[in-house]
């Protein structure tokens, strides 16, 4: 087994949401760690990746942790809140409580946690006030309870203004596209003491032929959301993890 067995859980952030491959997958953040921990370590490591779009904090922990714990991982990263944000009503001290019983648990079981912030769309999203004060006060608050805990890493994206312009996000406004995700993946792997390849930090712009604005906006993303609060659904159901299990992740070819 790979002496370095990294595992994610969390919502469309960690899945990957935004960063499209040309067969339809997406990669996202974590599976830019993954590759570039071992190009690091220049030997394999294991990778399982439990996060699933569109769910909220909670659910995250109560459907992803204890499958993601039973692999015997040696490092989990968790980030969750993203969705309870942009809720109308969000209680912030129940979002946090997820985060300590993700500490709890990885205390338990002896594994090395890696703490995420997500990006701050709030700037180009409705009810971006709300938003921006909610995570800022989300982000205070999780900041404050491992403030005592420097063996958790924390990589946190929230504060990032750079990462907040429109040049990092996909159309939709809410998730980052490949070039953001690039962005988080080189903070975490710094954060894990590690040199990412220097480009990741800020990948050139993509076309902006996608930027939507209007109607247009309302119509393909603002409207199905809102939909899908209003029938009780999400993005999220009926999908699985992308990598439930371990797969091996080797040294990029020279």
């Amino acid at each position: 087994m790979a002496t370095v067995r990294y595992v994610a859980i969390g919502d469309s952030f960690t899945e990957g949401v935004g960063d499209d491959l040309p067969n339809g997958r997406v990669r996202g953040w974590a599976d830019l760690v993954a590759q570039g921990w071992a190009d690091a370590a220049a030997e394999p490591i294991g990778y399982a990746n439990f996060a699933i779009r569109g769910k909220l904090a909670w659910p995250i922990v109560d459907e992803q942790l204890e499958p993601a714990l039973a692999l015997k991982p040696t490092h989990l990263s968790f980030n969750g809140g993203g969705n309870d944000m942009i809720r109308p009503r969000t209680s912030i001290s129940h979002v946090v409580a997820a985060f300590s019983r993700v500490i709890e648990r990885c205390d338990e079981e002896g594994v090395r946690l890696i703490l995420l912030s997500g990006a701050n769309p709030s700037a180009q999203l409705p009810l971006s006030r709300m938003i921006q004060r909610r995570g800022d006060i989300l982000s205070y608050a999780v900041g404050a309870r491992i403030a005592d805990r420097p063996d958790v890493i924390r990589a946190f994206n929230w504060p990032d203004r750079e990462l907040s312009s429109t040049s990092y996000w996909s159309e939709d406004r809410l998730h980052m596209n490949s070039r953001g995700h690039h962005r988080v993946a080189a903070r975490v792997l710094t954060a894990l003491g590690m040199e990412p390849p220097a480009g990741w930090w800020s990948l050139p712009p993509l076309p902006e032929a996608a930027r939507m604005g209007g109607s247009t906006y309302y119509r393909e993303h603002l409207g199905p959301w809102v939909r899908r609060r209003l029938t009780g659904t999400s993005s999220g159901d009926g999908r699985e993890p992308k990598h439930p299990d371990w797969v091996s992740i080797g040294p990029s070819a020279a």
